[in-house]
């Protein structure tokens, strides 16, 4: 059974810092790629930033050069360094991860981004 457990979210006021952990049940070796989306209550959930297993990304257009994804296979977790925060960045980040083709997401973590 896959478990994706997020953590590291918080309040942060505008041009903060925060970093998204997301710990994989597992060696990260199945999941490819693995992902992490937001969503604002009401609205539709949205791809933030995405890596392959040969550490290919790729940034929603509304997060490029603020936001980084990375992946740490020793501890088996995939990072989101979110830098200078916009108060349009405050969602529920979802971790995503596609092992062998079944799809499986986090619980969410909330990101608030207010003064």
């Amino acid at each position: 059974q896959v478990q994706l457990v997020e953590s590291g979210g918080g309040l942060v006021q505008p041009g903060g810092t925060l970093r998204l952990s997301c710990a994989a049940s597992g060696s990260l070796f199945g999941f490819n790629p693995m992902a992490w989306h937001r969503q604002v209550r009401g609205k539709q959930r949205e791809l933030v930033a995405s890596i392959t297993r040969s550490n290919n990304t790729y940034y929603a257009e509304s997060v490029k050069g603020r936001f980084t994804i990375s992946m740490d296979n020793a501890q088996n977790t995939v990072y989101l360094q979110m830098n200078s925060l916009k108060p349009e960045d405050t969602a529920v980040y979802y971790c995503f991860a596609n092992f062998y083709g079944s799809l499986y997401w986090g619980q969410g973590t909330q990101v608030t981004v207010s003064s």
